[in-house]
C-alpha cells in the first residue's frame, strides 16, 4: 500500500524563492520514492509579524503603508516561480486583493481604537493563505499536479480566536471528504497552517507555532503514515544550541519525551504537535530543509532509549516565581484548590510546583496577569513575587526505571541554589528552577555530565 506523508515545511523553508525550490525538490524526492505527500506550509518567514504589526499601528495612528508595502513586496519576490499566464496572473491578484484587505481592517481598527482577537486572527491567517497558493502554483509550474485547499474548508474550530480548538469530528470528515479523494487521483494537496474556521465560516488561528498542530490535525484526519515537520535544524537536539554549541542530535525518541521538551523550551517542535499523532500513533520526524539528507528525529510511541540516560535537556527563560505561605491554611484540605482556582481565573498556566504543608511555590511564563493574581492571592496568604528566573528540564523514559538518574542530575548542579525541585508523576523528567543569570552554567553542567560521551550524533559544523 502506498504510504501517506504529511509534510510541513516552516516559515524558512518557504522564506525566498531559493528556499521554496529546496522545498519542490524534497517533495518530488519523496513522491519519488513512491509515497503520497500533502504539504502544509506557513507563511512566508517573518510575515505573520509583520501582520500583526498592523493591529498595533492601527492604534498608536501609525502610517501603515511600509508594512503594507513590505508585505507586498516579500510575496510578489515569489512570483517568478510561477512562470508566466493565467496561474501567475490569479496569484498575483490574490496578493493585491490581500493587500486592499489588510488596509481596510487597518483602518477599521484605528477607527475603534482596539483588535479584537477576532481581527487578530483575520491579519495573521493571510500569511498562510497567501503562502499556500504561491507553493502550490510554484508546484504547477515546475510539473506536478497540486491542488491549493483553503484550510478554513478543512480544519473546523471552536471560537476561541487566536488560540482555537479544532473540533476533530467535523475536520475529519472534511478532510477524509477532500484530501483523500485528490490523492487518490494522484493530485499533491497543499494547505496553510496555522488556520482554520468556526463551523459558521469565522476565519480562526491555532496559536503562534500552530501550522505544527495543522499538519499533525490533518495527518491523523487521513490516517497518514508519519508527518514530517520540515525546519532549519536537523533535528530535536540534547540542548538548545544557543545555550549549548555542542548539542547533538537525538536520533529517536518518544512521544512523551518530545512533549516534555517541546513544553519546557525545545523550540523546534510545538507541544500541541503530538497530540494528534500521540492519539492515532503516527511517528513524526524532524528534518532538515536545507540539509535534506540527513536522518533528523525520529519521535515514536517508544522509543528504544538514550544510551546516555537522559534523551535531552532544556531550559525555558523569563520565568516568574511565585510562593504562597498561609499558617491560617495549616492542614486545610481547601487550600491548594483555592490556590490554583485563582491561576485558572485568569487564564495563567503553572509550570512547575512544589508543596509543603503551609506554602506552595509555583512558576509561570506568563505573566501579564502576575499582579491580578497576587491580589486575589493575598485575600487568604502572604505572597512573594520573584522574577527573573529560569527552569532547567532534564528529560529521560529511563528515568521511570533508573532511579539513579534524578540523582545524579541534582549532583551534577552541587552548590548552585536550586530554588525549587520537581518530579513528574510519570517519573521522566526532573525539572529544577536557578536564578536565570545561571542557566547557561546548569544547562552546560547537565550537557557535559550526561551527553559528553558519544551516542547522540552530532550536530555538523
Amino acid at each position: 500500500m502506498t504510504r501517506t506523508v504529511v509534510m510541513k515545511f516552516g516559515g524558512t523553508s518557504v522564506q525566498d524563492p531559493e528556499a521554496l525550490g529546496r522545498l519542490i525538490t524534497i517533495v518530488d524526492g519523496v513522491a519519488s520514492a513512491g509515497a503520497r505527500p500533502v504539504v502544509v506550509v506557513s507563511a512566508l518567514g517573518g510575515i505573520t509579524d509583520l501582520l500583526l504589526s498592523l493591529a498595533t499601528l492601527a492604534i498608536d495612528g501609525g502610517d501603515a503603508r511600509p508594512v503594507l508595502t513590505s508585505i507586498r513586496t516579500r510575496h510578489e519576490a515569489m512570483l517568478p516561480m510561477l512562470g508566466t499566464g493565467g496561474r501567475r496572473d490569479a496569484v498575483e491578484a490574490a496578493i493585491v486583493r490581500a493587500i486592499d484587505d489588510l488596509a481596510a481592517l487597518h483602518g477599521a481598527i484605528a477607527t475603534l481604537g482596539e483588535a479584537s482577537p477576532r481581527s487578530l486572527d483575520i491579519l495573521a491567517a493571510t500569511g498562510e493563505l497567501l503562502s499556500s497558493r504561491i507553493v502550490a502554483a510554484a508546484f504547477e509550474a515546475a510539473g506536478v499536479r497540486s491542488q491549493w485547499f483553503d484550510a478554513r474548508t478543512l480544519v473546523v474550530t471552536d471560537a476561541q480566536f487566536t488560540a482555537a480548538v479544532p473540533r476533530n469530528d467535523l475536520t475529519g470528515e472534511r478532510c477524509q471528504a477532500a484530501l483523500v479523494p485528490a490523492l487518490g487521483e494522484g493530485r499533491l494537496p497543499v494547505i496553510g497552517g496555522f488556520i482554520g474556521a468556526t463551523s459558521d465560516g469565522a476565519t480562526t488561528t491555532l496559536g503562534r507555532g500552530g501550522s505544527d498542530y495543522s499538519a499533525a490535525i490533518v495527518g491523523a484526519a487521513i490516517a497518514a503514515d508519519e508527518i514530517q515537520i520540515w525546519t532549519d535544524v536537523d533535528g530535536m537536539l540534547t540542548a538548545d544550541p544557543r545555550v549549548i554549541p555542542d548539542a547533538r542530535v537525538v536520533p529517536e525518541l518518544s512521544f512523551d519525551e518530545a512533549s516534555e521538551l517541546a513544553y519546557f523550551g525545545a523550540k523546534v517542535l510545538h507541544p500541541s504537535t503530538i497530540l494528534p499523532a500521540v492519539s492515532s500513533g503516527i511517528p513524526v520526524r524532524i528534518l532538515n530543509s536545507r540539509a535534506p539528507q540527513r536522518a533528523g528525529s525520529r519521535i515514536t510511541q517508544a522509543a528504544a532509549g538514550s544510551v546516555h540516560g537522559l534523551t535531552a535537556i532544556a531550559c525555558k527563560r523569563g520565568v516568574t516565581r511565585i510562593d504562597i505561605a498561609s499558617t491560617r491554611m495549616l492542614m486545610a484540605h481547601g487550600f491548594l484548590q483555592r490556590v490554583f482556582e485563582v491561576f485558572a481565573r485568569h487564564r495563567t498556566a503553572v509550570d512547575v510546583v512544589t508543596t509543603s504543608e503551609v506554602s506552595v511555590s509555583v512558576t509561570i511564563d506568563d505573566a501579564r496577569a502576575v499582579d491580578r493574581i497576587t491580589g486575589d492571592l493575598s485575600a487568604f496568604a502572604d505572597v512573594q513575587v520573584v522574577t527573573g528566573r529560569a527552569i532547567v528540564c532534564a528529560v529521560g523514559d529511563r528515568m521511570a526505571t533508573d532511579a539513579t538518574l534524578s540523582a545524579r542530575v541534582i549532583a551534577s548542579l552541587e552548590g548552585m541554589p536550586l530554588e525549587m525541585i520537581s518530579q513528574g508523576g510519570s517519573r521522566r523528567n526532573v525539572t529544577l528552577v536557578v536564578p536565570d543569570a545561571l542557566v547557561r552554567e546548569a544547562m552546560q553542567r547537565l550537557h557535559a555530565r550526561f551527553f559528553a560521551a558519544t551516542g547522540a550524533e552530532a550536530v555538523p559544523a
